[in-house]
């Protein structure tokens, strides 16, 4: 990390629970969370926000951490790409997770799903260049408003967050790193 933050011991009050929690939750408190505290007024709001993005989110988990990854990798971030593949992983199996990463159009997911992250993808690229075009494809494919409403937060979010990630210098923990130096390599997007 570049910059200082609250430890796991010098943190009181708020920071400290949001701490105890990630650490019960978790096993540790992730840089991802720490990097928030130089700004201790900001970092329960954040968290915050995120938890209440992902736990209503519509689409679910599985879809959310989807459209995260996708995000992360056009960002580009090796920090958040390293943690959601190995979520994934878990979830879907790891060859499925290493498909989405390398290309997701050729992954095997629903027509659906391919245009979920197709959307996130062009979010992260360039959200200016989205059209109405684009927005009538995600109904054509059954999305409502509500839930293209979600894959936008979670795209745009995955985009504000990775960036400050980079920007303070926050190390993926060894816990997410795949145990294949390959797979690590692939993952390693941006930041190393």
């Amino acid at each position: 990390m570049f910059i200082r933050t609250i430890g796991v011991d010098e943190a009181t009050g708020d920071i400290a629970a949001l701490y105890e929690a990630e650490q019960k939750s978790m096993g540790c408190v992730m840089e991802a969370t720490r990097c928030w505290s130089a700004r201790p007024d900001v970092i329960v709001p954040i968290e915050a926000l995120l938890h209440q993005i992902r736990d209503g989110f519509s689409l679910g988990l599985v879809d959310f951490r989807l459209i995260t990854f996708v995000a992360a990798r056009f960002v580009p971030s090796s920090y958040c790409c390293h943690v959601y593949f190995s979520a994934l992983s878990k979830a879907l199996g790891r060859e499925t997770a290493l498909a989405v990463h390398k290309d997701y159009r050729k992954a095997g997911l629903s027509e659906q799903r391919v245009e979920m992250l197709a959307y996130a993808e062009k979010i992260t690229r360039n959200a200016s260049s989205v059209t109405e075009h684009d927005i009538e494809r995600l109904r054509s494919v059954g999305f409502s408003d509500l839930n293209i409403a979600d894959i936008a937060l979670a795209a745009s979010f995955r985009n504000f967050v990775s960036r400050y990630f980079d920007a303070v210098g926050a190390s993926v923990e060894k816990a997410f790193l795949d145990p294949d130096p390959v797979v690590r390599s692939e993952l390693a997007v941006g930041r190393t």
